[in-house]
């Protein structure tokens, strides 16, 4: 069975008129149960883990900061939401939520994180609407766990996964590869394993030729037992925040191509779910509900 982390507070209040389309974190389960897609079973709620899995991969400094909300405000303003307990509280259910669908990934081949992919965590900090690095933290799980000893981490969300790449600069154990928007923010990009820069408006064939052209050597290459997939879906052309140009079709077709990849060379994959940031809101979660689509035809 697929199984999905998703709790009530993953759509955190945020003042009116913020760019962050928080909504879409209640809209995506509604759809995907009111489709047939998914039933209730395939959810569960993820619980407040260990403080070790945390600061395995964060400075302690910087995570008792954040659960105190002591952290001073320049640290605060550069994560894009106001800083609470809640909002803490959230991002550390997230991490759960990855850490626990990483387990059930290796039971059933694929599991997803309604939210997550908040790749801009860095060891000592957070930026750009992530305070802690999900995939980060779920991968040193496994690792410490015995369950994974080589990871691959894709990221095609639109902005280059700058936290991720620098928690992992000097661990070859976890392999990072981001490919994104050249011209988008982080505008001074950090050094991933592998960094494929995209021009502005980059189409859909494009797109799928360098990803079907890099994937599998790279798998081949790297031999991982464990892939964490960043399936955002800001990489649109109706993207408010992107700057590449696919369509809803090609977007789902990259979904279709890592996932039934995974699924060929029998590697464990968890997906977080990263951006989206279209004006319609039905944009953003149709291209979501596709990758669970996609995960329920492909492997189940």
């Amino acid at each position: 069975m697929l199984k999905i982390a998703y709790h009530p507070i993953y759509k955190h209040p945020l003042p009116e008129g913020h760019r962050f389309p928080m909504e879409k974190y209640d809209l995506l389960p509604q759809q995907l149960l009111h489709e047939g897609t998914c039933t209730n079973h395939n959810f569960f709620e993820p619980q407040k883990p260990n403080d070790k899995h945390i600061v395995a991969i964060h400075d302690p400094e910087y995570y008792y900061d954040l659960v105190n909300v002591t952290l001073d405000q320049r640290a605060a303003r550069k994560i894009g939401f106001p800083l609470s307990r809640t909002l803490v509280e959230r991002e550390v259910l997230i991490a759960d939520g990855t850490i626990k669908a990483s387990e059930f990934a290796i039971k059933h081949g694929i599991a997803m994180n309604i939210a997550g992919g908040t790749h801009h965590a860095y060891t000592n900090r957070g930026e750009a609407f992530c305070l802690l690095n999900d995939q980060a933290i779920g991968a040193r799980y496994l690792q410490k766990k015995g369950l994974a000893q080589k990871i691959l981490i894709v990221d095609l969300d639109v902005h280059q996964g700058n936290g991720t790449a620098e928690i992992f600069q000097n661990d070859d154990s976890v392999f990072t590869f981001s490919m994104h928007g050249k011209s988008n923010y982080p505008f001074k990009k950090e050094l991933s394993d592998l960094d494929i820069a995209l021009d502005n408006d980059t189409n859909d064939n494009t797109y799928l030729k360098i990803l079907k052209d890099t994937l599998p050597k790279l798998i081949d290459e790297q031999q991982p037992d464990f892939i964490y997939y960043l399936s955002g879906v800001d990489v649109i052309a109706s993207d408010k925040l992107g700057k590449l140009g696919l369509s809803i079709e090609g977007c789902k077709e990259r979904d279709r191509f890592v996932l039934q990849t995974c699924k060929d060379q029998s590697i464990p994959v968890m997906c977080s779910m990263g951006g989206g940031y279209s004006a319609d809101i039905k944009i953003i979660v149709n291209a979501h509900a596709n990758t669970y689509r996609l995960a329920q035809e492909i492997f189940f």
